[in-house]
């Protein structure tokens, strides 16, 4: 059950333009933190005031390198409520020319759920969220699958990305992630550590600290339930079009 969409680009806080890691991304956002693009209902960034903010594109919207398989199967999916909505909006995703990412439910503003997508060539721009934003909701309205009043919010993937297909794994090589596994091993699930490609099922992980004497680990993707990039410096670079020395992947950002 969707309320009314307000897709307008101001707000009542300051701005975040200050934020040393502050992007001016194309038609209407000024982003920090994630530094992720999105169109959702009442959802408003900048200065107060009814500006809109447009700048020229940065080299992330150039497009970062994943494959462009718009079929390729994601590794880490959703349960319960979510992977029914998963179900529901992924075909449509898929027939427009995008990838789903993520579905996430939670009780921001209330209710909100998030739609995360992508260009099969890692690409999003606001334009791209705003028609997701605008195709999806029928599709949701009709087969109502949440049964409260929710804000639709239709997201890239953002910087700091989950990882969800193999070739996420493939392509950010070399940067920090943090993983989550489904299954413990030794006892443990949780890793943090460098992404140092994938072979025979598994990704091979350059560990923080060492784990039972080991410095590298090989994680089976099957059994990973949830991964994400560590925003540094050297993977703003990257995924600006910068050419990141491996001596500083996986160094974090100061912010």
């Amino acid at each position: 059950m969707l309320p009314n969409p307000d897709n307008s680009c101001a707000s009542d806080s300051a701005p975040l333009a200050r934020h040393p890691l502050a992007l001016r991304l194309p038609c209407g956002e000024i982003i920090s933190g994630l530094l992720s693009q999105t169109i959702g209902i009442r959802w408003r960034v900048g200065p107060a005031g009814p500006a809109l903010f447009c700048y020229p594109a940065t080299g992330w919207e150039k497009g970062t390198g994943l494959s462009e398989d718009k079929s390729e199967p994601r590794i880490v999916t959703e349960t319960g409520l979510e992977a029914r909505i998963a179900h529901i909006v992924e075909p449509p995703i898929r027939d427009l020319g995008y990838r789903l990412v993520r579905v996430k439910l939670s009780a921001l503003n209330g209710s909100t759920l998030q739609i995360m997508a992508e260009r099969p060539d890692g690409t999003m721009t606001v334009d791209d969220c705003e028609r997701l934003s605008r195709d999806l909701s029928p599709a949701l309205d009709v087969e109502d699958p949440v049964d409260t009043a929710y804000h639709l919010e239709v997201s890239s993937p953002g910087i700091d990305r989950p990882l969800v297909r193999r070739t996420d794994f493939e392509r950010w090589a070399g940067h920090l992630a943090k993983i989550e596994l489904a299954q413990p091993i030794s006892g443990r699930k949780r890793f943090r550590g460098t992404l140092a490609g994938v072979e025979d099922g598994s990704t091979r992980v350059e560990l923080t600290t060492p784990f039972e004497g080991e410095t590298t680990v090989r994680l089976p993707l099957r059994d990973i339930r949830e991964a994400k990039l560590v925003l540094t410096d050297a993977l703003v670079r990257d995924s600006l079009g910068g050419l990141p020395s491996s001596s500083d992947a996986g160094s974090a950002s100061p912010h």
